[in-house]
């Protein structure tokens, strides 16, 4: 068996979140709409008019097939779903529920169902694959009943125009119940690494697993104290304290993270916005409030008078260590270098305004300044368009700039349910050129004696520890102690650049690092 969760791009056509061109016949399909869909007469059974359509199962349904079928994310598309369809309360919660579970866990349902389905899954049409990961999700990882799984997706077929597929639909889940999720995960991982093992019970593709064990050894031993991936084969190549806490972090992914808000600076207070929202106070920024509950954080006055926002508190986190860490000389420009969308610029930016600095926020593409433009209005930010890495500095140089890089997104996989399989080994080299590049930026930006602030939403060490490192290696530029920045937040003290994660903070998995120029 091949390591689970090896890019399946490459090769298979059912990647979980991403449609293959061969699968599409005839015109384009629209989420919950689809033609006839063609299987072999053993398959079909042409018979039963469709039962009442679940309006949570359906809404899920549809987000699988916009995901699937136009590339489109999840966090988008379930909200117009759930409003299109009226659904509040329990409903809501389930169709969020059964949608984002299931994209979660597509690739660990498509091992069960290649196990189950008398055809390769390449040859099953993304509707009736759609079909059959919802309901081998029902089954294996919600307390549904097995009938009411299995015969509301087999209605789901029947009005979603795959009658036809009805009856195939019925066998290949009855198959799937068979077992209960743990029988599979054994069953499928009977000779698996350790590593493998672990991608199979928490549907992650497997170099992803292995990018947060080699991130968390570091943390223990540096970065050369895991093996590389391909040699952890046997029972004893992961350290247990590192498979233990890898299992925690993989498991964080999986769960509904909380939204974090942000009260900005001089316009509402953290113990107002709490009031306000029914959230609690956030432990470790000032200004944030985490909301446990469900509702829509767009609602709340605060957010509609521009006095409060939405942004994870890691977030916050990286741009008050910018604007805390001490700085000697003048401390008055400020430079976010790609602000866009401008939550982190609209932070600075109140931080700035209570000092008597200013902040000039750079992004390349136009319609992310307009959104900068909406994010930081009511303060004095000087908005610059255009790349960065061309940039001249001037005469004085910028006193701190933060470098919010972009990356892979690995941290933030619990928010995008999709994210984790339409990424690959293959998407780094681009990134990690474009972070080294942007880092240069940054410091020929600064001036000497100044700060720059590196962050990434990714634990990746060839995004984080490995990219300050290789700068490190040169000459002119020094790494700073972060830790004082993030007194507040434990489990940060192994090292002066600082790794947040979902399991251990209940923040997106944010790093940081402090640089100061010296020439």
């Amino acid at each position: 068996m091949a390591e689970f969760g090896e890019d399946r791009r490459q090769g298979s056509r059912s990647q979980p979140g991403r449609a293959q061109p061969e699968r599409r016949q005839g015109s384009r399909s629209q989420p919950g709409r689809r033609g006839p869909v063609r299987q072999p007469p053993e398959q079909a059974d042409g018979a039963g008019a469709p039962g009442p359509v679940d309006a949570p199962r359906a809404a899920a349904y549809a987000v699988l097939q916009a995901v699937s079928e136009q590339d489109a994310y999840a966090n988008l598309v379930l909200p117009r779903q759930l409003s299109e369809a009226g659904l509040t309360g329990r409903d809501a919660a389930l169709a969020t529920e059964l949608g984002y579970g299931t994209l979660r866990a597509s690739g660990t349902l498509d091992e069960v169902l290649r196990r189950c389905a008398s055809r390769d899954l390449a040859d099953i049409q993304t509707p009736v694959l759609n079909l059959l990961r919802l309901g081998a999700y029902q089954l294996l990882r919600t307390r549904i009943p097995t009938h009411a799984a299995v015969a509301t997706t087999v209605d789901l077929a029947r009005a979603t125009g795959n009658s036809r597929a009805a009856g195939f639909v019925n066998a290949v889940l009855r198959k799937v119940s068979a077992r209960d999720f743990d029988g599979w995960c054994d069953e499928i991982a009977r000779d698996a690494s350790p590593l493998g093992r672990l991608a199979i019970r928490y549907s992650h593709p497997g170099w992803i697993v292995a990018a947060f064990a080699e991130a968390l050894d570091a943390e223990r031993s540096g970065p050369a104290g895991l093996p590389e991936p391909a040699e952890l084969s046997g029972p004893g190549d992961l350290p247990e304290p590192v498979e233990s806490e890898l299992a925690a972090a993989l498991a964080a992914d999986d769960r509904r993270p909380e939204t974090h808000l942000i009260g900005w600076p001089g316009r509402i207070t953290q113990a107002e916005l709490a009031a306000e929202s029914g959230g609690e106070p956030g432990p470790y920024s000032p200004y944030a409030v985490r909301l446990s509950s469900g509702g829509e954080p767009g609602a709340l006055a605060a957010v509609q008078q521009h006095r409060a926002g939405v942004q994870d508190e890691g977030s916050q986190l990286c741009a008050l260590a910018l604007a805390g860490l001490p700085l000697t000389g003048p401390d008055e420009r400020w430079l976010d270098l790609c602000a866009g969308p401008g939550g982190k610029a609209a932070l600075l930016a109140a931080l700035a305004a209570g000092r008597g600095a200013r902040l000039t926020a750079s992004e390349l593409h136009p319609h992310r300044a307009e959104l900068i433009a909406r994010a930081t209005e009511g303060w004095d930010v000087e908005i610059v368009v255009g790349d960065s890495r061309t940039r001249q500095p001037d005469e004085r140089g910028y006193d701190r700039v933060l470098l919010d890089a972009p990356c892979t997104g690995l941290g933030a996989l619990r928010r995008r349910p999709e994210a984790r399989w339409r990424r690959s080994p293959a998407d780094l080299p681009e990134l990690i050129t474009l972070q080294a590049e942007l880092l240069a930026a940054a410091l020929r930006l600064v001036r000497p004696g100044g700060l720059v602030g590196y962050a990434t939403c990714s634990p990746h060490l060839q995004e984080t520890r490995q990219q300050i490192e290789r700068l490190l290696a040169g000459s002119g530029v020094e790494l700073v102690d972060a830790r004082p920045a993030f007194a507040q937040v434990p489990g940060v003290d192994a090292s002066p650049m600082v790794q947040l994660w979902p399991h251990r903070h209940g923040t997106d998995a944010m790093f940081f690092a402090a640089l100061r120029r010296t020439v």
